[in-house]
């Protein structure tokens, strides 16, 4: 069997489990498997990263400003945009096959001893981001790695990931999400997402709500942790517009970086940076050591953020954005407004059922000139008709299209009669990895064809 066969056969059988909708309020499941692997969590030091958008854009900055320092890295986010493989990064580039089924092969013989223990206990098996979580934690120890940045799947101090101890907490912005799972409030929220905050750690955070910045301050001070908040303790400075990204000053933790280049779109984008500096200064330095000026122009010019206002197509201009809930949708159309110089956007849109779909659409009306309704190929998708309905609500204009190939087609072509018209698409990580993939099959970057 090649090691490719190998891999495919590891994602099989995590995909025979329980998906990563069923989650629970506990780690000691994840826990106990660790537990009987020797903890390989424990071998490395752990950035942990949380919050409501922009973790995954800022766990992938800071692997990179750390990785320019000379360290070797781990880099585990979710969910996977074309292969799952891109979940468990070394070194900045997705786990090798034979890698990641030589640490299934060690993780296996443990699955079905925990099994029977929860079974004896009428508690159901292992779950597919439980033993996720445990094979990239055991990728890492074999690397082996000098730092993982692990970026939380959902909420933070009962996540899987929060079975690693993090020398360094990073908290994203904390916005209304999974208010099922993780509370009604923001406040509610930041409790949750407090819960990764480890005795005497750093604590860098995003600007945040007051409630939650009232929250995470108490549970830095309960856990003996420093805390910084951007705009307090750090900042962006200043950014604008530069070719293929942006020009960026940050006044970190321990010194201010002028003018350096981030390849990214989006003053999202740039915030995201400056908290991943703050990360990194905390790490390395404790916060009291400047990030050198090689190593910070390096990690930044070579961080990348797939699935995230990336640029697919040309002529027409076609733009990919995983946004999936309104917050992120209220950034997208903040970067399409401030990164290009279009009058039109035809939106091509699919939202799974478990999201915000009416919030999503009112976010991006604004910018909104067409909207092309379909569905990501998921069982969790919302129907493209309902999505279509939300459009319409908003008074925007819709077509409907059966698959993402469809929409984009349909799409391409409305955007191609005028060169002040572009598409972005938008809705669900799902429909992002779609599009990545057909945009790289059909060769978009061509430009358009009759």
């Amino acid at each position: 069997m090649s090691d490719r066969d190998r891999a495919d056969a590891v994602y099989a059988a995590l995909l025979e489990r329980q998906g990563e909708r069923w989650v629970q309020p506990r780690v000691e499941r994840t826990r106990r498997v660790l537990e009987l692997l020797d903890d390989p969590q424990r071998t490395y030091r752990v950035v942990h990263v949380t919050g409501t958008n922009g973790k995954t854009s800022t766990s992938r900055m800071i692997e990179s400003l750390v990785r320019a320092h000379g360290l070797r890295t781990g880099l585990f986010t979710s969910p996977h945009l074309e292969r799952f493989t891109e979940r468990v990064m070394i070194d900045g580039a997705p786990i090798d096959d034979a890698a990641i089924a030589d640490a299934w092969d060690e993780v296996e013989p443990f699955i079905g001893l925990v099994d029977a223990e929860l079974a004896a206990a009428g508690d159901a098996p292992l779950t597919f981001f439980e033993l996720l979580t445990v094979l990239a934690f055991v990728a890492f120890a074999d690397a082996p790695v000098d730092v993982a940045v692990i970026e939380v799947g959902m909420g933070g101090s009962w996540d899987s990931t929060n079975t690693a101890d993090g020398d360094v907490a990073v908290i994203a912005p904390i916005d209304l999400d999974h208010a099922d799972r993780l509370g009604e409030t923001i406040a509610e929220i930041a409790s949750v997402k407090a819960g990764i905050i480890k005795d005497g750690a750093a604590v860098v955070s995003s600007r945040q709500d007051a409630s939650a910045e009232a929250v995470l301050r108490a549970a830095a001070a309960e856990k003996g942790a420093t805390i910084a908040f951007e705009g307090q303790d750090f900042a962006l400075a200043e950014g604008r517009l530069a070719v293929g990204g942006q020009q960026i000053t940050v006044r970190g933790l321990a010194g201010t970086y002028r003018d350096e280049y981030l390849p990214l779109y989006g003053a999202h984008q740039g915030f995201n940076a400056a908290l991943a500096i703050a990360a990194v200064e905390s790490l390395i330095g404790g916060a009291s050591q400047p990030i050198t000026g090689d190593v910070l122009a390096e990690g930044l010019s070579q961080a990348t953020s797939p699935g995230r206002l990336q640029l697919v197509g040309t002529n027409p201009t076609v733009l990919v954005d995983a946004a999936h809930n309104p917050h992120g949708a209220r950034a997208l159309v903040d970067a399409l407004r401030d990164s290009f110089d279009f009058d039109e956007w035809g939106i091509v849109l699919g939202i799974l059922a478990d999201k915000d779909a009416a919030g999503i659409v009112s976010a991006l009306a604004p910018v909104a000139s067409h909207v092309f309704a379909t569905a990501p190929d998921s069982d969790r998708a919302n129907d493209a008709d309902r999505i279509a309905d939300l459009a319409e609500l908003a008074d925007l204009p819709v077509t409907v299209h059966r698959d993402v190939s469809d929409a984009a087609e349909a799409a391409r072509e409305w955007a191609a009669a005028s060169d002040r018209r572009a598409v972005v698409i938008a809705g669900s990580v799902v429909l992002a990895g779609e599009a990545l993939a057909l945009a790289a099959a059909e060769d978009w970057k061509s430009g358009w064809q009759e």
